[in-house]
C-alpha cells in the first residue's frame, strides 16, 4: 500500500517518445533545398527531370485533368477498391496475357508504397512466420515497410558496387535456402537503387527456383516503361505469373505518368483459385480500411481518363517514350565520359550507383554542391543537360582520388 506522501508514477506520454533517426534520402533532400548555391545539383531525389531540369506535368495529364474538372460531378467516396475502372485498365498494361485471369484480383492504392504495405500486411495475416528475402542494396523504404508489419527479413547480397555486377550466385543460393512460404521480394524492372536488372536467363532461373521451393513472390514494379519498354519491362513479372499459383504485385503509376504527389498505385493478388482470390481480396479491403479507408481519387481518375481514350492513350505512350529515351540517352552520355562509368550504359531506369566512398560523396556535396546518397546512388536524370558536364567533371575528379 502506498503511503500518503508517496509520489505516484507518471504514465508515459507523448513527451517521452524517443528520437527518430531521419530517413537518409529525406534528410538529403532537405539539405539540398537548404543549400544557397545556385549551381547545386540534386541527384538524390527520385523524380524524372527533363533537359531543362524540370519535372513537368505531362501534356496528356493536363488534358485529362481538364476533362476531369469539367465532368466530375461529385466528391463522394468511391469505396475501398477505389476507381475500379482505373484498375481494370492497368491490368493489361501490367499483366499482359494474364489480364483476364480470374485468379488475379486488384484494387487501387495510394502509390506503390501503399501497395507494398498492403501486400506485406496480407502476407503477415496469412503467414506471420513467413520471412522476406531481400537483396541488398534495395529501395530504402522496403525495410521499414516490412518490419512495420512484423515480418522477419533475410538479407542476401544482390549487387556488388565496386565490380558493378549482380551477385547472381548469391541470390540463387539465398532463394534455394529459403523455406516454403517465405516471400521473395523482386524488383520488376529498373532496379532501385542499382539500375542492374536480371536478364531473361536470370529471370527464368529465379522463377524456376521460386516455383520449385514454394516461395511467394512479391514483385515491386514502380518504373514500367522507363527501361526497355512497357512490354519488355513486365516480362519478368509475367514469367512469374506463368509459373506460380500465388503472386503479389505492387504497382505504381507515379513515375510513368509523372504524378508523384498524387500517389497512384495498385495491388494485385493471385491465388490458386478464383474463390481463394476473392477471400484474399476481402482481407485486403479490411486491411485497407484500417489504414486509409478509401484511396485518393484525383490521380487515378486522370490516369483512367487517359487509358480509356484512344487518342489520350496514344499521346501518353509518346510522352512515356520520350522520358525513356532521355533516361537512356543520358546513360549513354555518362558511360561515354569515362571508361570507369561504362557500366551505366548497360543499366536501366533512373538510378545507378557510383563506386564512391561516403567521404567522396560528402566531398562532392561540400565542394561542388552535388547531392547524392552516401551509398553513391544517384538519379541519372536528376539534372539538366547544362549541368551534366559539371557533374561528370566532379565525379571523374572524385574517381581519380
Amino acid at each position: 500500500m502506498l503511503s500518503e506522501t508517496a509520489t505516484p508514477t507518471r504514465p508515459r506520454g507523448l513527451s517521452d517518445l524517443p528520437p527518430v533517426t531521419s530517413d537518409s534520402l529525406l534528410a538529403l533532400i532537405a539539405m539540398a533545398k537548404a543549400d544557397p548555391r545556385e549551381d547545386k545539383i540534386d541527384v538524390g531525389v527520385g523524380v524524372f527531370r527533363d533537359a531543362s531540369g524540370r519535372t513537368p506535368i505531362l501534356k496528356v495529364m493536363k488534358a485529362a485533368e481538364a476533362r476531369l474538372l469539367a465532368t466530375q460531378d461529385s466528391k463522394s467516396y468511391l469505396g475501398g477498391s477505389g476507381d475500379i475502372r482505373f484498375t481494370d485498365l492497368i491490368r493489361p498494361i501490367l499483366l499482359g496475357s494474364h489480364a483476364g485471369d480470374e485468379r488475379i484480383a486488384g484494387l487501387q492504392t495510394p502509390g506503390g508504397c501503399g501497395a507494398l504495405r498492403l501486400g506485406f500486411e496480407l502476407v503477415a495475416t496469412a503467414n506471420p512466420d513467413a520471412r522476406v528475402l531481400v537483396g541488398r542494396p534495395t529501395w530504402p523504404n522496403h525495410q521499414p515497410v516490412i518490419e512495420g508489419v512484423g515480418l522477419e527479413i533475410v538479407d542476401y547480397p544482390y549487387y556488388e558496387r565496386d565490380s558493378r555486377e549482380i551477385r547472381f550466385d548469391d541470390m540463387v543460393a539465398a532463394l534455394k535456402a529459403a523455406r516454403a512460404g517465405d516471400v521473395a521480394l523482386l524488383h520488376g524492372c529498373c532496379h532501385n537503387p542499382t539500375g542492374a536488372d536480371l536478364d531473361a536467363g536470370q529471370w527464368a532461373e529465379v522463377t524456376r527456383i521460386v516455383a520449385e521451393r514454394g516461395l511467394l513472390p512479391l514483385v515491386d514494379i514502380a518504373y514500367q516503361g522507363f527501361g526497355r519498354g512497357l512490354e519488355e519491362d513486365a516480362a519478368g513479372l509475367r514469367g512469374i505469373l506463368d509459373a506460380c499459383d500465388e503472386v503479389i504485385v505492387a504497382q505504381s503509376c507515379d513515375k510513368n505518368f509523372s504524378v508523384y504527389r498524387d500517389r497512384v498505385g495498385s495491388l494485385f493478388v493471385k491465388t490458386a483459385a478464383p474463390a481463394a482470390s476473392k477471400t484474399a481480396m476481402a482481407h485486403v479491403l479490411q486491411l485497407a480500411r484500417e489504414m486509409w479507408s478509401m484511396p485518393p481519387d484525383h490521380g487515378a481518375a486522370a490516369v483512367r481518363i487517359i487509358l480509356d481514350d484512344a487518342d489520350l492513350r496514344a499521346a501518353w505512350l509518346i510522352e512515356l517514350e520520350a522520358m525513356r529515351t532521355r533516361i537512356n540517352d543520358v546513360r549513354r552520355r555518362i558511360a561515354a565520359a569515362d571508361p570507369r562509368l561504362a557500366y551505366i550504359g548497360r543499366q536501366f531506369g533512373m538510378f545507378s550507383m557510383l563506386p564512391l566512398s561516403k567521404e567522396q560523396v560528402v566531398a562532392l556535396r561540400e565542394r561542388h554542391a552535388i547531392y547524392m546518397a552516401d551509398s553513391g546512388r544517384f538519379n541519372v536524370v536528376g539534372m539538366s543537360d547544362d549541368a551534366l558536364p559539371r557533374f561528370l567533371a566532379a565525379v571523374t575528379e572524385a574517381l581519380d582520388g
